[in-house]
């Protein structure tokens, strides 16, 4: 049984559903949001990322290779049970509708020397996340500090000042592959490869990068976005797809909230899922992290289950004969712990 002391996951990562109307406004959330990527649903437009570290109205994407940009008509402010935003459409289009995906860190951070570069940490150990700041080198071996005190099993960085990818690698990345060096793009549909310019390591307090003219530059400032596997509430993997409809089943010991996933021998794009969009099984609403594209339904689609998820789709996104990388969040872990009594979690 995977018994989790959080047994409510969305007071750590929570999915909300909205319809824009053009006026500046909050939008509800179960706790004061760190990290918010806000996507339209009804029209294609950017995935736009915020954090509480780089501060409100700084605007990444997730589907492009573009530096980070002050936008202050987006997202204006992250507040204790909500966050704000303004009246540009990509955020607040009237009459169209969005989600937005948050998960909660630690604040604006404070200073991390635990690696040969110094970083601005914002770290939820009960939750596993991390949001890190810092500033390249560009030298062979660096490490810097994540504050998580275990082992990320994803670490996603994008360079700020200037274009550059989304670098996706981690523990999790590693051993589905088999080797070190492990890299995915989020912004892109690339295979996994082993590039040792740019992640080399990981431990219990720093990720060790190489030499990466383009995104590791001296001078470059990047942001890294940190995961660990947290019983009964993250789970970042691998699965291997069966091209059935009655397809793989991926335990988690949780019933699953948020979905992402991405083929590592073929050029397919990253898929997410929710249980907000459409919210019974099966789950067919998907928004692609490397694309602009609007919501899609991919028949068959995914059931969320008490324990984990199961693919009804060949798809080849995420379930034909191959090996996949994912990373999902809790809803509810299966068994949840409150004193000496056991909870079980509520089905779908």
């Amino acid at each position: 049984m995977a018994y989790s002391t959080i047994p409510k996951g969305s007071l750590y990562m929570n999915n909300v559903l909205y319809t824009g109307n053009a006026t500046a406004r909050n939008i509800t959330t179960p706790f004061q949001p760190d990290f918010t990527w806000i996507k339209p649903r009804s029209f294609s437009e950017n995935h736009v990322l915020f954090d509480a570290v780089r501060g409100a109205t700084k605007r990444i994407i997730s589907n492009t290779t573009d530096a980070e940009a002050t936008n202050t008509t987006m997202l204006t402010a992250f507040n204790s049970t909500s966050f704000s935003i303004g009246t540009n459409n990509n955020v607040n289009k009237n009459s169209d509708t969005f989600v937005a995906w948050n998960w909660k860190a630690n604040g604006a951070g404070s200073a991390n020397t635990a690696g040969s570069i110094n970083s601005t940490v914002s770290a939820n150990t009960t939750s596993g996340f991390s949001i890190v700041s810092w500033t390249a080198t560009n030298a062979n071996g660096a490490t810097i500090g994540h504050g998580l005190g275990t082992t990320p099993a994803i670490v996603i960085t994008k360079r700020l000042n200037s274009t550059g990818d989304w670098l996706l690698g981690g523990s999790a990345v590693d051993a589905a592959r088999g080797g070190a060096n492990s890299l995915l793009l989020l912004n892109g549909t690339n295979t996994m490869d082993s590039n040792s310019e740019v992640y080399q390591t990981f431990s219990s307090t720093t990720f060790q990068v190489g030499v990466n003219a383009a995104s590791f530059a001296n001078g470059a400032t990047l942001i890294s976005y940190c995961f660990v596997d947290v019983k009964g509430f993250s789970k970042m993997g691998s699965y291997t797809g069966s091209a059935s409809t009655n397809g793989t089943f991926v335990y988690c010991g949780f019933k699953p909230s948020f979905i992402l996933t991405k083929a590592t021998a073929t050029g397919e794009g990253w898929q997410i899922y929710d249980n907000k969009r459409l919210g019974v099984n099966a789950t067919e609403k998907v928004l692609y992290p490397n694309t602009n594209s609007s919501e899609s339904t991919l028949a068959g689609g995914v059931d969320f289950l008490s324990n984990g998820f199961k693919w009804r789709t060949a798809d080849g996104g995420v379930n034909s004969s191959q090996l996949y990388v994912y990373m999902a969040f809790a809803e509810n872990p299966f068994v949840a712990t409150s004193g000496t009594s056991a909870i079980p979690v509520t089905a779908r």
